[in-house]
């Protein structure tokens, strides 16, 4: 198998350049309308940023976090504001964070900068969360799902349920790849830092949903991560969105009607 194949997404996506410009174009569109607070700091660095969505119907008992994707190495939250648009009319506030990137910091302190923000969120609001990602945020997403969460002093379902898209969870396959360049994975940080091998908490909730267009390995990392959080006792789905690649399986996030939106706006009840 050619991993490098399999994992370069942008590589089977040829008009990647032009749908991230898209995102971003619609994330301004949306900030500029939508009230949010924004570039809230929860951290002392300066990628340490984070913006809150909500709207008068701020119903929902659980908080929506949403991480976006980038292999641990690009982007920021500003490309998709949009994203918060379906939950909102569903009563669900959406708080979207920024985070360091490798190889400035260790995916390790890439994951301890997740975990900070649910602190800082649980600190500022005390409501519960749910984390959904974007491909590396999804790995982020089941990471925090993992995380005993009495260690960091807060509640031990802090985090209710997660939600994968197109994550990668696994992250032995991405050693032989140039994406390590940046991460400087070996075989024990890449097993140490795998949400796939770590046991989900009995009775949680974790729904991984994967673009039907994806590589045949982002299908099986997501199938995987269910049968195997599914077999420690977790609640699982795996949903394969029909017509989408990497890029554009997150859109339904932004339609109030989307099956997406539903089963996040229902997790966060």
């Amino acid at each position: 198998m050619d991993l490098e194949t399999e994992y370069n997404n942008r590589a089977r996506v040829p008009e990647h350049v032009e749908i991230l410009g898209s995102l971003k174009q619609h994330a301004e569109n949306y900030r500029n309308c939508a009230g949010g607070e924004y570039d809230l700091s929860y951290g002392d660095d300066e990628r340490h940023k984070i913006d809150i969505f909500r709207n008068k119907e701020d119903t929902a008992p659980c908080m929506m976090v949403f991480v976006h994707g980038g292999y641990w190495q690009s982007l920021d939250k500003n490309s998709f504001s949009h994203l918060a648009r379906g939950l909102a009319v569903h009563g669900v506030a959406t708080a979207m964070p920024s985070y360091r990137l490798c190889p400035n910091v260790s995916l390790a302190a890439i994951i301890e900068d997740i975990r900070q923000v649910c602190i800082w969120l649980w600190n500022r609001h005390k409501r519960h969360l749910v984390v959904a990602g974007h491909s590396a945020g999804g790995h982020l997403a089941a990471a925090k799902l993992a995380t005993d969460w009495e260690a960091y002093g807060a509640p031990d379902d802090l985090v209710r349920a997660g939600f994968g898209i197109s994550g990668v969870y696994d992250l032995r396959p991405l050693i032989p790849t140039s994406i390590n360049k940046a991460l400087k994975l070996n075989d024990a940080s890449a097993i140490a830092m795998s949400p796939l091998l770590w046991r989900a908490p009995a009775g949680s909730c974790f729904e991984a949903w994967v673009g039907g267009d994806e590589s045949p390995e982002f299908l099986r990392q997501s199938k995987t991560l269910a049968a195997c959080w599914t077999g420690s006792g977790a609640r699982t789905k795996y949903v394969e969105l029909n017509g989408t690649n990497h890029f554009t399986v997150i859109d339904p996030l932004g339609d109030p009607a989307s099956q997406m939106t539903q089963d996040l706006a229902r997790l966060c009840q």
